[in-house]
């Protein structure tokens, strides 16, 4: 292996717009990311319900299905 060709490798020090930061190894000395896994919600489990609801409502809807507010 051709040593002269190679990048330079670096722990480097990643930091997200959550405040969340970390270490790993890449060709860059600093890594800004907006989304990590501590405040991405598929991560965290709190996905947003809404969408779902959303989507429940608009197929019943669709099929005339009538629920009960009980």
């Amino acid at each position: 292996m051709k040593t002269e060709i190679q990048p330079k490798y670096f722990q480097a020090k990643v930091s997200c717009n959550c405040g969340n930061e970390f270490v790993t190894g890449s060709t860059k000395e600093e890594i800004r990311v907006e989304i990590c896994s501590k405040c991405h919600s598929f991560y965290t489990g709190q996905q947003k319900t809404a969408a779902a609801r959303g989507a429940i409502e608009k197929f019943n809807r669709r099929y005339g299905i009538k629920q009960d507010t009980n």
